[in-house]
């Protein structure tokens, strides 16, 4: 199999349907952040200090998200989309299964802790960004609804576990000093 195309070549690249766009087309810019942050959940999954069990979990949300990046590079077609309502619903439950965990928090807290949630962190940030590409393509094209849903709820998601790694590491989280309380 030939890995180069040189379409590239020319700031070009062919999308889903065969159609060639600029790579600064916001379709390309939005799936290709969903694949960089794909790549983080990777990275995380395969720290020595994750579990098993964490690490399937990971690896089952990096399938979510290559169908979230297939939806977004390809032409509207409900009947082809492949993010459906159900990963939301199934993230739903593990944000709240692991904001059960920890101590609650009243305060911002800031990104780091232990490695593994740092680079939980980081994922969210990408997560974040990665919403927001979405939003900006879908305000100019039709698309998977579901997507932008799953980011959004994924950032959650990534924020409740970082919380929960280094609540199992029992590393202390740093809170904002000048944040009053602003979780209920």
């Amino acid at each position: 199999m030939q890995l180069y195309t040189r379409t590239g070549d020319k700031g070009k690249t062919r999308i889903i349907g065969n159609s060639v766009v600029s790579k600064s087309d916001v379709r390309v810019e939005a799936y290709g952040t969903i694949d960089e942050l794909n790549s983080l959940i990777g990275i995380v999954a395969s720290l020595s200090s994750v579990s098993n069990e964490l690490t399937e979990e990971l690896q089952l949300i990096q399938q979510y998200l290559f169908d979230c990046g297939t939806d977004t590079s390809m032409p509207h077609d409900e009947s082809k989309y492949r993010t459906k309502a159900t990963y939301i619903t199934w993230l739903e439950k593990r944000i709240d299964y692991y904001s059960d965990l920890p101590p609650k928090i009243q305060s911002f807290i800031l990104p780091g802790g232990s490695y593994a949630a740092s680079q939980v962190h980081f994922a969210r940030t990408v997560a974040r960004r990665a919403e927001r590409r979405v939003v900006a393509f879908q305000e100019t094209t039709e698309s998977n609804i579901y997507v932008l849903q799953f980011l959004n709820r994924l950032s959650d998601y990534l924020f409740a576990l970082a919380r929960v790694l280094n609540f199992e590491e029992k590393h202390e989280e740093t809170f904002y000093e000048r944040s009053g309380k602003v979780f209920r």
